[in-house]
């Protein structure tokens, strides 16, 4: 099986290296399609060193900042592997969970995996943003019959065959219940699986804040009733 590792960036110069280290250290066949958001801090630089050297690393480019979504979606429509994880490019997920990640899949139980930061050890998180979280996950489930812990986990995972039909619109924070929506909606139920999380400080960058939730919210809306 081979694994297309999915790697949305925008201004992380200062994890980029390490991050691809990890995901080079893991011992599965991959390849590793890095989405430069046209950053400004030199990230771009970086990978393009990076991929001058590693022939498992392609590096696409978007001429203007569009966004995570319109960057998941450009580096979906060059995936090769059997199945694609998501990988944030900020060193908060650690790529050793990717066997965990896969075992559902390969055993046949589903084709979409969510890791989950509530399930498994994780750094404790900013109190209003683990709350936030909690109110979109449940805000999902009422919506979509489910039963997630973790909506916004930045690991998916999922099938090939699942990543052709998704159909993404929302370039920004609107990617994360739109994909979760799109899957839900085709049917596939979702597994979880426990996951380590080091959230980030802002001053190392994190970048999401408290409004981005109505994004988020309004996006769970207008996919369930809007399509």
């Amino acid at each position: 099986m081979k694994i297309s590792v999915l790697m949305p960036v925008y201004n992380e110069r200062e994890t980029i290296q390490e991050i691809i280290r990890q995901v080079q250290a893991v011992e599965l066949e991959k390849e590793i399609i890095c989405v430069d958001d046209f950053s400004t801090d030199g990230t771009r630089e970086v990978l393009q060193e990076i991929t001058a050297g590693a022939s498992n690393v392609k590096l696409l480019c978007h001429s203007k900042n569009l966004g995570k979504g319109a960057a998941v979606k450009t580096g979906l429509e060059q995936v090769n592997g059997d199945v694609v994880i998501i990988q944030d490019a900020d060193l908060e997920y650690d790529p050793q969970d990717y066997p965990h990640l896969l075992r559902p899949i390969l055993s046949g139980k589903t084709q979409v995996v969510y890791g989950s930061r509530f399930l498994g050890e994780h750094k404790a998180m900013y109190f209003w943003h683990s709350v936030g979280n909690k109110l979109l996950t449940l805000a999902t489930n009422i919506l979509y019959d489910t039963t997630l812990t973790d909506m916004e986990t930045g690991y998916k995972v999922f099938t090939r065959d699942v990543a052709r039909k998704i159909r993404l619109t929302s370039p920004r924070w609107g990617f994360d219940p739109e994909i979760t929506s799109r899957i839900l909606r085709m049917g596939y139920r979702i597994y979880e699986v426990p996951i380590a999380y080091a959230g980030r400080e802002f001053y190392e960058g994190k970048k999401i804040t408290w409004r981005d939730g109505f994004t988020v919210l309004f996006t769970l809306v207008k996919c369930r009733f809007f399509g």
